[in-house]
């Protein structure tokens, strides 16, 4: 009986898998027909996917009257997206860190440029009781000492070693008790700097923020500067940046969202929503009657 049992099992595993490998390769039996209008780097993103797909298709650029693929592709609302992939970052950060906060009586810290003063101009109406604080570009380590309250206790520690210079004084500043988390809204360039000084005084906080924050890296090495912020973004975005040659992480995820546009273009023009398949930006099936929503969760940077 364990014998027949286990032949049973083994055809229906055989069955399954069978069925999987099939939808997998069902996308790329199908005939794509694509009428669009944009800039030269998505028309050369779109024939490298397709090539590389090996999918029949023909597409047509010239038709003006066509769906208009943005520039911007990050801050583009894609056809047959719920919203772009940056508000949907942001609004997952902003659902857990305002709308879900737990602790009433700690701050979040909203840690920002000039360059994103209309975003955070939204967040202030949103959320007037947190703390907002702008950086500019001169002095980063004496602008954090302040917004963490230890500018004082490091000057006191510094008068106080002059008066006897033989001894050493061991002196780690207190951090102020009532921050939550911190939210960073800023560039690479900014942020590579600040993220490590704020970490290296206060380690026993969460960080946030949007994958923006990274956007100008060449290397995905180099998100070191950022460990242990979270980042919403799929596993899936993750195995594409590491398996390719870089030119920025911002290129290669305008990449993928090219990508999702073109399967979720596949699926509805060749009716293969019974494959539930899912784009590589988000983690919710696409669905035949509405529009694709992300459902994004957090990564945590590790080295």
């Amino acid at each position: 009986m364990k014998f027949y049992l286990a032949i049973i099992i083994a055809c229906l595993i055989f069955f399954i898998s069978s069925c999987s490998s099939i939808s997998k390769n069902e996308i790329s039996k199908q005939k794509l027909k694509l009428n669009i209008q944009t800039n030269s780097i998505n028309k050369e993103r779109i024939i490298e996917i397709l090539l590389k797909d090996k999918i029949n298709f023909d597409v047509n650029f010239t038709n003006n009257n066509s769906y208009f693929l943005e520039d911007d592709v990050l801050n583009s609302n894609l056809n047959f997206f719920c919203n772009s992939l940056l508000q949907d970052e942001r609004e997952v950060i902003e659902k857990t860190l305002f709308k879900n906060k737990k602790d009433l009586n700690k701050k979040i810290l909203i840690i920002y440029t000039k360059k994103f003063d209309d975003l955070v101009l939204t967040l202030k109406k949103r959320y007037p009781y947190e703390e907002y604080f702008i950086l500019d570009t001169r002095d980063y380590e004496t602008q954090i000492q302040k917004i963490l309250n230890i500018d004082k206790s490091i000057i006191k520690n510094k008068r106080l070693s002059t008066l006897d210079t033989k001894i050493q004084i061991s002196h780690t500043p207190r951090v102020r008790n009532d921050i939550l988390s911190i939210y960073f809204i800023t560039d690479y360039n900014t942020g590579k700097t600040v993220v490590p000084i704020f970490k290296s005084y206060a380690l026993n906080i969460n960080y946030y923020s949007s994958s923006e924050i990274f956007h100008d890296a060449t290397d995905i090495k180099k998100l070191v500067d950022f460990e242990g912020t979270f980042i919403p973004i799929t596993k899936k975005v993750l195995e594409n940046l590491n398996n390719t040659q870089l030119t920025t992480i911002k290129s290669e995820i305008e990449k993928t969202l090219v990508k999702d546009f073109l399967t979720i273009e596949k699926i509805r023009q060749n009716s293969l929503f019974k494959n539930r398949i899912k784009p590589d930006s988000g983690n919710l099936s696409i669905e035949k009657n509405s529009c694709v929503a992300r459902d994004l969760n957090f990564w945590k940077i590790t080295s």
